[in-house]
């Protein structure tokens, strides 16, 4: 799950374990501001032996949602290539061995010149990262001037980069690709997702999956996650990824509503009846509805939260 840390890192830890978690996401720090906190708050060592100690792992850190790799315009494109570098270096502070970032916004340059920036802040950041951290770009919805909603651009910016080793990895998020137009609602069109990944980047570069389902109808080019298997995806697409024996070595991570509210469990039980193959999934109280995502993003010390949005460069 991601779990917000409002209430500091042990919190969400403890959480975590109280819910049956085997892996974690969070925020290091406020996601919709530029400044980042100086010193990793006084109980991340606490944080990351706990986690070790009850094998919760990996460990994924969100990087902020103001990043926008794709851009050339200064000064924001050396303030996000700053703030990247800086998850990168801090992430064994936290244990974590992942840093998922949006990849952000051509701003109207279009798709091809909003590679060039990425791929060049890539190699740049991991040159000055430490070995043990994966850089993991997340697909997007496709809004906007968003660069990397489809996986042959993913793809593209892989070769983009050129030769730097695994370090460079993905994360494909089932709210974005339904969003983007693929069919992720029905088996076929959901392995057919995994298939085209694979032929055209590698499996071994998926090291995350985020597992959302969505208010949105598909190829609306917008990203508002719903509980699993309650929204226009629904149970069967989501089941068939969850069930695929090619995901063994990737990390799911739900960013669904309502954590605060207690429905990170009820979401996570979910997720074992979807792989148990149970379905249909239990009925959800219509209050489950109102709920927005809002709470899973508080910044460690900040009752600020982001919005439901998801498009990089609009939160």
């Amino acid at each position: 799950m991601h779990l917000g840390v409002r209430g500091g890192l042990m919190k969400a830890a403890r959480r975590a374990r109280q819910i049956g978690c085997t892996a974690l996401q969070i925020f290091s720090d406020n996601p919709t501001a530029w400044r980042r906190r100086p010193q990793p708050p006084a109980d991340a060592a606490r944080f990351v032996e706990f986690c070790r100690r009850e094998g919760i792992a990996p460990i994924a850190v969100h990087a902020s949602y103001l990043l926008n790799l794709a851009g050339s315009e200064e000064p924001f494109a050396s303030q996000s290539r700053e703030g990247l570098l800086h998850e990168m270096q801090r992430a064994p502070a936290y244990g974590a061995s992942l840093i998922n970032v949006h990849v952000g916004s051509h701003r109207g340059d279009g798709g091809a010149a909003g590679l060039r920036p990425v791929a060049a802040a890539v190699r740049s950041i991991l040159a000055e990262s430490p070995a043990g951290v994966r850089l993991v770009l997340e697909n997007s919805a496709g809004g906007g001037d968003s660069v990397g909603a489809s996986i042959e651009e993913l793809a593209e910016l892989l070769i983009a980069t050129g030769d730097i080793g695994q370090r460079l990895a993905f994360c494909l998020d089932t709210a974005h690709l339904w969003g983007a137009g693929y069919d992720m609602a029905t088996a076929d069109g959901a392995l057919a997702v995994v298939d085209r990944f694979s032929e055209l980047i590698g499996l071994e570069r998926l090291a995350l999956i985020h597992l959302n389902d969505s208010k949105s109808v598909r190829a609306s080019r917008t990203d508002r996650h719903e509980h699993l298997g309650a929204g226009q995806l629904g149970p069967v697409g989501l089941a068939a990824v969850l069930r695929d024996p090619r995901l063994r070595r990737t990390t799911f991570i739900m960013e669904t509503p309502g954590m605060d509210e207690g429905y990170d469990a009820v979401n996570l039980r979910r997720a074992r009846l979807l792989y148990a193959g149970s379905m249909p999934l239990p009925r959800l109280p219509p209050g489950a509805f109102r709920l927005d995502r809002r709470s899973t993003r508080s910044p460690l010390g900040s009752g600020a939260g982001g919005s439901a949005s998801g498009e990089p460069g609009r939160r």
